[in-house]
């Protein structure tokens, strides 16, 4: 397996009207696969079966580089997509990663707390090894918006955490991110990765 992403219903719709698409409103799943000893072909059989047999529908794969890339355009235009149903809004991306096993209740989680907090949450996953992210968008000015984003995040990292997860899947730390750093690694590795920094980054 080369690529799996995730879409949530969210996202697949702001994609299919940015795009011009018409993929079905639901949880996707986009898959590709390696050419190996096992024919793509049949590759793609068997995990039109699995997807099946757990009740997933409307599987649709190809060969053709001209029908893999309609297939993959949703994907590829997630963050656009987002940002058009908005104009002008800032947009921002939450980044965890859990194991795999956590994934599932993760995503509801997220789609709980987004409810809850009033925050729409389009999801976009690179789900082969647990990480996802959310893109939220909001007034830059709007103090009240810029807290609610910034406090879901936070919410969703410290539950990737307690699944055994990490607050950063793939855009590191910087700044927001340090205090949960702390609580993910301890003062004792934190402290060491400091050192680290300082003496190959001094400034």
């Amino acid at each position: 397996m080369a690529r799996i992403e995730f879409l949530n219903s969210d996202m697949i719709k702001a994609c299919n009207n940015f795009s011009n698409l018409d993929l079905k409103k639901a949880p996707t799943l986009f898959l590709e696969f390696y050419r190996l000893t096992i024919r793509v072909e049949e590759q793609a059989k068997l995990a039109e079966e699995l997807c099946v047999g757990n009740g997933g529908e409307n599987f649709s794969w190809a060969t053709e580089h001209s029908e893999r890339e309609r297939l993959w355009k949703a994907r590829h235009n997630c963050w656009y997509a987002v940002k058009a149903t908005s104009p002008g809004k800032h947009a921002y991306s939450t980044d965890v990663v859990v194991p795999v096993s956590h994934l599932p209740d993760t995503i509801m989680y997220c789609h709980e707390l987004a409810e809850e907090m009033g925050v729409p949450a389009p999801i976009v996953g690179h789900v082969g090894d647990g990480n996802f992210h959310c893109f939220l968008l909001s007034h830059q000015n709007d103090e009240v918006e810029t807290f609610r984003i910034k406090d879901f995040s936070r919410k969703l990292a410290l539950k990737a955490q307690y699944y055994g997860g990490s607050c950063t899947g793939e855009h590191g730390i910087g700044i927001g991110k340090r205090e949960l750093l702390i609580k993910e690694v301890g003062t004792g590795a934190y402290d060491t990765m400091k050192i680290v920094k300082k003496s190959l980054d001094p400034l």
